[in-house]
């Protein structure tokens, strides 16, 4: 016991947040996780992972996506879809995740304050719990998990109904006609490629000349080419002008003189990090121009040792699964408790239609570095499972080091992808080689058999090891000693006969 009131305070309850708090309380810590909200989950549950994760499932349910290379292209599960369609299962979805959170803190003895949080201390934040009304804690420790809010520059005219931002965007109240996207991020791109799976006529901007460049561009120039072909137009290389709200349109300029019209405008350019009423120059922290915070990678602490800081707030990469596994890190590493390290190789997933999910290298990566490398390419198309799922399209690449045969980088394009591709994962953090693929046997028919034939695409270009070469010669000689032991018996018989006659 200390004399404090907490071991560990937690700002925050998204993902990090939440497995941070579970983690220090199965340490028998007191332990405190204090949100804005007054339900827990943060922005992952309400506005963000879970919520676009869940509407892109309703969508492709609903618009019978998944079927229509069967049956055609007006081929629907419900004719008429609306906004109500599309919230019904997401408000089911969200209550779910929040219940199942509340359960796991009132179960490991987590104690939870609603309120805005600041800090007054090095050891003390205040929490406005009401209006006027606020309280005062002391912690030993402190995690800062407060995630991101989207970026609302002033030039955009947002109003919440025509003109609106990532978290807004769910609140709509009928599905539009078309809709012009801003910001071809991870957000941006999800959200795009949901609508015009809905048959929205969908315009997706990006003022630079690409987009997603952490992605192979491999996989990209795949993507690009199937969204289109679902679309959605793609205008990339023109920042905006102007962006005006004329009533019953929206009208956005673009620096190259073209007009976009569409009902619905969605801004997602980039996010910002949740600390700007943290007062944190009460404890001596900075942020960087975007309210990040820096943070030593293995331990998570911030410039102050006793102030953790995890998630989203922290940049790169900003994932939810990343942010899960961060926050049990440094509540480990806070309690002062030996915990096993992250995996170096971890999978990046985009919920797009088509999915998209990589890890390990890209191709890219591998001619900057000057490692010599070969690829192996399957397409769903080639395996049995994606004909009877009717998968027109779908890609799964490897790259495998020329001079280890190890696997350098998987990245995968169509349907399954985020799951498929943990897979590659394992190999990944397991050193393994593309043997792997080669000797061992995949279900059948799955979409998993893409792994052996891109395996196989590759082994059949690579040099073969010395040690096989060797077995090859030992079977052929093994193969050949019986022959050979006939052949003198024969030899020795006839000599046998002649000394005879």
């Amino acid at each position: 016991m200390t004399d404090f009131d907490y071991d560990l305070i937690i700002i925050g309850s998204g993902p990090s947040g939440r497995t941070a708090a579970i983690q220090a309380a199965k340490l028998k810590r007191r332990v405190l996780v204090i949100d804005r909200k007054d339900r827990l989950g943060g922005v992952s549950v309400h506005t963000g992972t879970i919520p676009s994760k869940t509407l892109r499932e309703t969508v492709l349910n609903l618009t019978g996506w998944r079927e229509r290379s069967f049956y055609g292209r007006s081929y629907r599960v419900k004719d008429q879809i609306k906004a109500d369609d599309l919230k019904a299962r997401l408000h089911m979805t969200l209550d779910y995740e929040v219940d199942v959170l509340e359960h796991q803190f009132n179960r490991n003895h987590v104690e939870t304050l609603a309120g805005m949080a600041h800090f007054v201390g090095p050891n003390e934040v205040e929490v406005e719990i009401e209006a006027g009304d606020t309280t005062r804690v002391t912690g030993e420790k402190f995690l800062i998990a407060t995630g991101t809010r989207t970026y609302r520059p002033d030039y955009v005219p947002f109003n919440g109904k025509t003109v609106v931002d990532g978290d807004e965007f769910l609140e709509m109240d009928e599905i539009p006609r078309s809709l012009v996207v801003v910001g071809a991020g991870v957000i941006g791109v999800e959200y795009a490629t949901m609508f015009a799976a809905l048959d929205v006529r969908v315009t997706l901007i990006e003022p630079r000349d690409s987009f997603l460049d952490f992605i192979d561009r491999t996989l990209i120039d795949e993507f690009t080419h199937q969204i289109r072909e679902n679309g959605v137009d793609l205008r990339l290389g023109s920042a905006i002008s102007t962006i005006d709200d004329e009533g019953s349109h929206i009208e956005v300029t673009l620096e190259n003189g073209r007009h976009i019209r569409g009902e619905m405008l969605l801004f997602a350019a980039g996010r910002m990090g949740n600390t700007e009423k943290l007062n944190l120059k009460a404890v001596g922290l900075e942020t960087d121009h975007r309210g990040r915070l820096e943070v030593e990678r293995k331990t998570y602490q911030t410039a102050v040792p006793h102030i953790y800081a995890t998630g989203d707030v922290i940049g790169h990469p900003s994932l939810a699964s990343t942010s899960l596994q961060q926050g049990r890190v440094a509540a480990c590493h806070a309690m002062e408790v030996p915990t096993v390290p992250e995996s170096p190789w971890y999978p990046y997933g985009i919920y797009s239609v088509p999915e998209m999910s990589t890890c390990g290298m890209s191709e890219e990566e591998l001619k900057e570095r000057g490692v010599p490398y070969e690829v192996g390419v399957a397409r769903f198309r080639e395996t049995s499972r994606g004909h009877i799922m009717g998968l027109e399209h779908g890609m799964l690449k490897m790259l495998f080091s020329l001079k280890t045969r190890r696997v350098l980088g998987v990245q995968i394009v169509g349907e399954g992808a985020t799951e498929l591709i943990h897979i590659a994962q394992a190999v990944l953090n397991l050193q393994g080689t593309v043997d792997y693929f080669v000797q061992n046997t995949f279900n059948y028919p799955t979409l998993a058999e893409a792994y052996k034939i891109a395996g196989l695409d590759a082994f059949n270009r690579m040099p073969i090891p010395e040690e096989y070469k060797v077995h090859a010669r030992s079977s052929k000689a093994k193969k050949a000693a019986p022959k050979a032991e006939k052949k003198a018996e024969e030899k020795a018989g006839e000599k046998a006969d002649k000394a005879a006659e």
